[in-house]
């Protein structure tokens, strides 16, 4: 049997982590959107076109924060489009995705649904086709009170107060050749300085990102941040990334590793961050936006052969397994880790595009969620406060040159509960007997502990079978010490009830 020892220390920490670390990201991709978020025929749907179900499904992973148009969508999208009468916005052609775009979900539609389940915006720009003078019309929509044309506007389509957006992206994954738009560095870095300007001269209050890399394996990944952090230390807040892993090898040590390769990616461009800091005399700290992650393979196949110029086609409908879910779970562990300088994450996407949560059009259910919703469910609900520096002990395995623990673990305290809570992930075909001491930390109790275990690696959620489980025999002791067995292949959640003396 595997051994894993664990210890956490009340004032040894990472850092406060960031209720928007666990948001997410939707746009005008396959049925993300329409047949998913905004479905205004459809017999759940609300006065305003929104699907209740998802609504309510959307509320249970207590979603904090939506970035939205895009993702590659934003690149060729003019936001004035989405604006107005319903039966005077144009139908236009979306080059990014091949597909019909009706404009009926817009600003204010998106702005409202942020409002009904209670998350902010992290609006992107286009600066793909488009520039400085779209950005700052933008922002006077969005943000000036009234007197001006783009203020008096917003007014005049039905929105008296101003929205108040406060976190703006930059642009979207501009290094890639794929993006409408795309350019160099030197390019972007210029556009997004001159734009980062002009925004704040309207509202100084807003916090904006940068686009980093897309992907880690990009041949750019390096000399894009540093070119573009010469550009626009100055103006933004933070860095974004972007990763998304697969099981194409079909090698189930090598994806359960994905995490590893994460970390690396996110040591490297923190070191990347911090050089400029220095080459710049800097104070200010550079903090990242990880605002696309997931897992991503499954439906790339399927996906070249639908017909072109459709709406609401389906598209990257991935139908995720349980070695998925134990991946997604993995890489929340990694943020965690990393909280001291992530600050925003957004699990790409939401709904039915590569998402936790899938609609169905007919039948029923009308919704259900894939095996990813419940790792990413837990930590978005129980992940908050501040995540504790783990030392461990765990036997190991190697694949592709990475050195990997079969058991991972992060441990969070929120101080506001009185609440430990610890997640443990076992990448192990067997069962593991784990022992975790509290230090510093008096009146340990269990609240609660439960289990996301016993399935095939290969299965699937759509009979909605998967489901979270109590996780027995745990023991807490009066050395504050929790120890007990977790099964072969499995996701955990221990919370404790626990006072620090700090």
């Amino acid at each position: 049997m595997i051994k894993a020892n664990f210890k956490v220390t009340a004032d040894v920490v990472i850092g406060k982590i960031d209720p928007r670390m666990w948001g997410s990201l939707t746009e005008q991709l396959g049925r993300s959107v329409y047949n998913g978020i905004y479905q205004p025929n459809h017999p759940l749907a609300d006065k305003n076109g929104f699907r209740r179900d998802v609504i309510d499904a959307v509320k249970k992973l207590k979603i904090p924060l939506v970035r939205y148009p895009g993702g590659n969508f934003v690149s060729g999208y003019n936001w004035e489009d989405g604006i107005g009468p319903k039966s005077k916005r144009p139908i236009r052609l979306d080059l990014a995705w091949k597909s019909i775009e009706p404009n009926q979900f817009g600003l204010h539609e998106f702005l409202t649904w942020c409002k009904t389940i209670n998350a902010q915006a992290d609006m992107a720009i286009n600066l793909g086709t488009r520039g400085i003078d779209a950005a700052r019309n933008l922002v006077e929509y969005c943000n000036f009170p009234a007197g001006t044309y783009w203020s008096n506007l917003r007014i005049k389509n039905g929105q008296k107060n101003p929205f108040n957006v406060k976190l703006w992206s930059l642009g979207n994954e501009m290094d890639g050749e794929w993006q409408i738009g795309h350019k160099t560095a030197y390019e972007y870095g210029r556009l997004a300085h001159e734009t980062a300007k002009a925004m704040r001269i309207i509202d100084p209050s807003i916090e904006l990102i940068a686009c980093g890399s897309s992907l880690h394996s990009m041949p750019s990944f390096g000399s894009w941040e540093e070119e573009i952090l010469d550009n626009v230390y100055d103006d933004v807040e933070y860095l974004s990334l972007h990763q998304y892993y697969d099981d194409n090898d079909h090698d189930i040590k090598k994806f359960l590793s994905s995490s590893i390769d994460l970390d690396s990616f996110i040591n490297e461009v923190i070191s990347i961050c911090d050089a400029v800091k220095a080459r710049k005399h800097q104070t200010k700290t550079m903090y990242l936006a990880m605002d696309e992650w997931n897992v991503w393979y499954h439906s790339k196949e399927s996906d070249t052969k639908q017909k072109p110029w459709q709406q609401a086609p389906n598209l990257l409908e991935d139908h995720y397994t349980f070695a998925d879910a134990l991946v997604v779970g993995s890489l929340a562990l990694t943020l965690i880790k990393h909280a001291d300088r992530i600050k925003i994450g957004c699990l790409a996407q939401l709904i039915n595009v590569i998402a936790p949560i899938v609609t169905n059009n007919e039948g029923t259910p009308t919704i259900w969620y894939q095996s990813i919703f419940y790792p990413f469910m837990q930590v978005a609900n129980y992940a908050q406060g501040t995540a504790l520096k783990v030392n461990s002990k765990v036997a190991d395995y190697t694949v592709s040159n990475r050195v990997v623990p079969y058991v991972s673990s992060s441990a969070v305290y929120n101080q506001s509960k009185c609440e430990v809570v610890l997640f443990i992930e076992n990448k192990a075909a067997e069962e593991v007997d784990f022992d975790y001491k509290l230090a510093d930390f008096p009146q340990v109790t269990l609240k609660e502990a439960t289990q996301f275990a016993g399935y095939d690696l290969d299965e699937t959620n759509e009979k909605q079978t998967m489901q979270i489980e109590n996780l027995k025999d745990i023991n807490v002791n009066n050395q504050n010490c929790v120890n007990g067995k977790i099964a072969p292949y499995s996701w955990n959640m221990i919370r404790l009830s626990a006072i620090s003396h700090g």
